[in-house]
């Protein structure tokens, strides 16, 4: 979520949690220890790591945001560019009215897949090949969309993107096409007036369904993919995640959920009850973290530093269950 002028608290009261008929009885306990910061980011540069996909070596591709760029971190921090999105001399993206590269997802032979919103006939999904060739459009999202959060479903071929201004969630053939609108409710929607203009933000695929958390709400919503591919009922899983980014899961065996509180510089443990806790915290290096990503025992969390102003960085922890 770049920088806007305002936070604002959640609303929660209204919403009610859905019967978890679904979820496990338990889930493993998570423990976060060793977090460090692994890399520093130059924010008059731009750099405000939005986004994450994690390479089966341990290294991090980030989108940087602000600069419309794709970084490459290794495990020992050293940052290279990896791809720059085609600039946009007259940008009017929804909220923004700034030419913004949000959401990130990684393919097994290492394809990239990024949001890119502009306002204008760029905005849409954007590939990015391995073999280093330019960014290319493969699907035009409308110029009101806001597309965030970025999931691919590789086994059904499909990408999943959240569309913070219009409250859709968004289906798109992964060799690319006409995106489809798979899911719109008022539960994915911003809150009118009093939010900060971002309703659907994180989202991904596990267990069956496509997961989605609302920033202005402070909720994750899980969405059921019926056998047609077509989007079941909302089902809230979870209120009160104040300001709530993207998320992940740390097992593919349960519900639990990692997620990035941007506003309060937090990192939450949400268990498949709904409840949830801090598990990492400002004091830990968190500056406004935007996306959290897992592989192995390692935790990555990015910080952007949209409203601190202070240090956008990539932090790394050990995970244990």
């Amino acid at each position: 979520m770049p920088r806007l002028p305002h936070l604002v608290g959640t609303t929660t009261a209204a919403v009610a949690l859905a019967v978890l008929a679904t979820a496990p009885a338990s889930a493993d306990e998570l423990t976060v220890s060793q977090p460090r910061v692994v890399a520093h980011f130059d924010l008059a540069a731009g750099q405000t790591p939005e986004n994450i996909a994690v390479e089966p070596d341990g290294s991090a591709d980030l989108t940087f945001a602000s600069a419309r760029q794709v970084a490459h971190v290794t495990r020992d921090g050293n940052a290279s560019i990896r791809a720059t999105l085609p600039e946009e001399p007259n940008p009017n993206t929804p909220v923004l009215k700034a030419a913004t590269v949000f959401g990130i997802a990684r393919a097994h032979d290492g394809t990239l897949y990024v949001d890119y919103a502009t306002g204008t006939d760029k905005t849409g999904i954007w590939r990015i090949a391995p073999d280093g060739s330019a960014p290319r459009q493969i699907a035009q999202l409308p110029t009101t969309a806001l597309p965030n959060g970025l999931a691919l479903d590789e086994r059904h071929g499909v990408l999943y993107a959240a569309d913070s201004a219009q409250g859709i969630v968004w289906r798109v053939p992964r060799a690319g096409g006409t995106p489809t609108v798979w899911a719109k409710d008022t539960a994915l929607d911003p809150v009118p007036v009093t939010g900060a203009g971002f309703g659907a933000n994180g989202v991904k695929v596990h267990g069956g369904a496509v997961w989605v958390s609302n920033s202005d709400r402070g909720t994750l919503l899980r969405i059921p993919v019926r056998p047609n591919g077509s989007a079941g009922a909302v089902e809230t899983r979870a209120t009160g995640l104040t300001n709530v980014d993207d998320f992940t899961f740390p097992g593919p065996h349960d519900d639990t959920v990692l997620a990035a509180l941007i506003g309060v510089s937090e990192l939450v443990e949400v268990r498949p009850d709904g409840t949830h806790s801090v598990v990492l915290t400002q004091a830990d290096g968190l500056s406004n973290p935007t996306s959290v990503a897992v592989r192995g025992c390692t935790l990555y969390v990015n910080s952007a530093a949209y409203f601190t102003q202070q240090d956008p960085n990539l932090l790394v922890a050990h995970l244990d269950r």
